[in-house]
């Protein structure tokens, strides 16, 4: 590990950076940017850098479009919407009056079908473009640092480019983590890379962990035919309001899924295509374990050391709010760093490290920062939690509305989950939500909003909000600060 890190910050420094900049623009030569990785950090700094005029040097060692596109958000939610319909089609509120009938899942099918809407993707959304981007030179190969201001890359087809730059972007994304469980390594065991082009259902899955990837892809595999047993070593969601694991754990059990909180896995076991799990409980059967305990920054083989960056004890690379690392030439973005690792994240701090690297001062504003977990209902926060709030010395005053009181949940007859703001005591000011809640993800950016916005909530009670959407339920629960929701008619203001 290196020395502490030291944020770009000092005059002194911000000048060196900017007064390089300026140099090389003012010798008459474009800015050269080296980006290393290409995702969406990637792309967003590398088009941003050829709107300045730079020019770029692109390095990918694997498939272009980074975890997103190929192996992540696309893929994932295409799945989890198929699950959705199977699950509907299967059950829903209104069976009494439509009928339903069990689904059959053609899985290759709908495996050819996410492939092809994510083959579609990355060919628009990255190839093409880079393509069509003469400034962008892309090479192929694996990159490592020589120092500050040079690259080697080992090529893919084989031998060596040498690349010196006057700025680089580490946007290198994050792999999946992979616990040390006696006996897991040499199983075939899945990440959820593996587990989102699996061209079979289990009859039997087994899910390691307690998170977004877990609990997105338990669920979708439930109700795509499999038998599935969650191990949380806490509760799902434990690091979030206690109130959100317990609503999608009593979600997950109506439906089928067990949930085995504090449950720890001991050691593992593979034979005659059958996992055996051994956990602090009962031993655990099934045809297929999925890992999914967090990821990993992709920073080992980078060689960062010889440039002199400064990783955190994650091996994540440590940036301030413009994504500055402590060397100055070198700035990161996305998954690779300690920034959250959301895909809009990333692409903002792509876009903010050029115009960094230009000169400019872009500052990452995080406070606002909107998370969504697709599962049904689904999860979506913003701002603090009533606990974060009080540990950051904050008074609050909070309000959780249950969703037998919001008109298009009781349309839906779907009253599962609830809407929670948490104010400060006294102002009134917002400053976080927490929903579970179908189409939560919906009605969680009107929140940020109003969280960016300064807004209180009695500002927010008083905003019009159409009638009959999941949304007015934010306005609803700023209401019950001062009235009894219950008391009000169906659309009062």
């Amino acid at each position: 590990m290196l020395s502490p890190f030291t944020p770009v910050t000092t005059p002194s420094a911000m000048a060196e950076a900017c007064s390089s900049a300026c140099k090389v623009r003012s010798s008459g030569q474009a800015l050269h940017v080296a980006v290393i990785g290409s995702g969406a950090a990637a792309m967003a700094a590398a088009l941003q850098a050829v709107e300045r005029g730079a020019r770029v040097t692109l390095i990918e060692r694997g498939t272009i479009g980074g975890t997103c596109v190929n192996v992540g958000c696309v893929p994932s939610k295409i799945m989890i919407r198929a699950a959705h319909l199977a699950h509907l089609r299967r059950h829903s509120p209104f069976d009494a009056g439509i009928s339903a009938a069990e689904p059959t899942v053609r899985r290759g099918r709908l495996l050819a079908q996410q492939q092809a809407r994510v083959d579609e993707l990355r060919h628009t959304k990255y190839e093409r473009i880079l393509h069509g981007a003469p400034a962008i030179a892309v090479v192929r190969g694996t990159a490592r640092f020589n120092d500050a201001h040079r690259l080697t890359v080992a090529l893919e087809g084989g031998g060596q480019q040498a690349v010196a730059f006057d700025r680089c972007l580490v946007a290198t994304g994050a792999s999946a983590a992979v616990p040390p469980i006696p006996g897991l390594m040499g199983t075939p065991y899945w990440t959820s890379t593996e587990a989102l082009v699996s061209p079979d259902i289990p009859p039997r899955l087994a899910v390691i962990g307690s998170s977004v990837v877990a609990v997105e892809l338990a669920q979708a595999f439930a109700r795509l035919g499999s038998r599935v047993t969650i191990l949380a070593r806490n509760k799902l969601f434990f690091r979030e309001d206690p109130a959100i694991g317990e609503a999608l754990t009593t979600a997950f059990r109506e439906e089928g899924i067990v949930v085995l909180e504090q449950t720890r896995t001991e050691g593992i076991a593979h034979a005659d295509g059958e996992f055996v799990l051994t956990t602090n409980h009962e031993p655990l059967r099934a045809d297929r374990l999925l890992v999914a305990t967090g990821r990993t920054p992709n920073t080992r083989q980078l060689d960062l050391d010889a440039a002199g960056v400064t990783l955190d004890a994650q091996g994540a690379i440590v940036v301030d709010d413009h994504m500055r690392t402590n060397v100055p030439s070198i700035y990161a973005a996305g998954d690779c760093t300690d920034q959250p690792q959301f895909v809009y994240v990333a692409a903002a701090a792509g876009t903010r490290a050029a115009i960094n690297m230009h000169g400019g001062d872009a500052a990452l504003d995080l406070n606002a920062m909107p998370a969504v977990v697709f599962t049904d209902p689904q999860v979506a926060t913003v701002g603090r939690s009533e606990s974060e709030a009080q540990q950051a010395g904050i008074e609050t005053d909070s309000r959780t509305l249950t969703l037998e009181h919001v008109p298009r949940a009781l349309a839906n007859f779907d009253t599962r989950g609830f809407i929670k703001l948490v104010a400060e005591a006294g102002s009134g000011r917002l400053l976080g939500v927490q929903a579970v809640a179908p189409d939560a993800g919906e009605l969680i950016q009107t929140a940020a909003l109003a969280l960016s916005a300064g807004m209180t909530v009695h500002d927010l009670a008083d905003q019009l909000f159409p009638y009959l959407t999941m949304v007015e339920g934010l306005k609803l629960c700023a209401q019950t600060f001062t009235r009894d929701v219950r008391q009000l008619s169906c659309c009062a203001g």
